[in-house]
């Protein structure tokens, strides 16, 4: 089964500074329907104006993902890390048992756009962690690239605090690549750009689909597509 999530269905906000897409309920955004899927509980598409930031504010026992689509992210956080986060790259943090963090886009003139994911853990109080790493571009052509599991993590992939995985795929028009779900496992797709077709149902930018009760999830590029791929328990 194969749940579209459209993404003119999403909420939406302009705050001049920000202006964000809420797949699920969020902050001033609720709805009942939509509260998360599994473990995934955000998913923001969010375009930051130049010059512009998220102030200082506080997370607990979340783990939290970034992926830059275009434009760079600054962040800083009580742990002392201090980075940039560019297209091709993945950040998460760890917020556990407590973490205060800012995100700037410091350019002069470009929009940073990028997705903000949340994933619940699966313990609460964990300590605070950071990581953050390069996507190899040529393992991902056509191909499902895990870059976030609960494993040890390494320089190809972070560690994700739950029994979760994210791939990321970028994938050429007619081209066919896919994922096997376990028996009891979870799917959900969030297309970035391009078209796709995920067991035949054609999703565009923007759109996301819940699938369950399929072991086998066939992507197909209808046009050139950028998407990430969660496995979930």
């Amino acid at each position: 089964m194969i749940a579209v999530r459209k993404a003119n269905e999403r909420g939406h906000f302009d705050y001049g500074w920000l202006n964000t897409y809420h797949t699920f309920s969020f902050n001033e955004y609720y709805d009942p329907m939509f509260l998360g899927f599994r473990s995934l509980r955000v998913i923001n598409e969010d375009r930051v104006q130049p010059g512009t930031e998220f102030p200082t504010h506080g997370h607990r026992d979340m783990e939290i993902i970034s992926y830059v689509i275009d434009g760079e992210l600054s962040h800083k956080d009580s742990m002392g890390t201090g980075s940039v986060i560019r297209p091709g790259e993945v950040q998460k943090m760890s917020a556990g048992r407590g973490i205060m963090h800012s995100e700037r886009n410091n350019a002069e003139d470009r929009v940073t756009h990028f997705l903000q994911i949340w994933i619940i853990p699966s313990q609460k109080g964990l300590p605070p962690d950071y990581q953050q790493i390069r996507i190899d571009e040529l393992s991902r052509q056509n191909e499902l690239l895990l870059v976030g599991s609960p494993n040890e993590p390494d320089s190809r992939n972070v560690r994700i605090n739950q029994d979760a995985k994210l791939y990321t795929c970028r994938l050429d028009e007619g081209k066919t690549t896919k994922a096997d779900l376990a028996e009891g496992r979870h799917g959900w797709v969030q297309v970035i750009s391009g078209e796709v077709a995920v067991n035949g149902q054609p999703l565009s930018a923007g759109d996301g689909a819940a699938i369950s009760d399929e072991r086998e999830v066939l992507f197909t590029g209808l046009r050139a597509a950028d998407f990430l791929f969660f496995d979930l328990a």
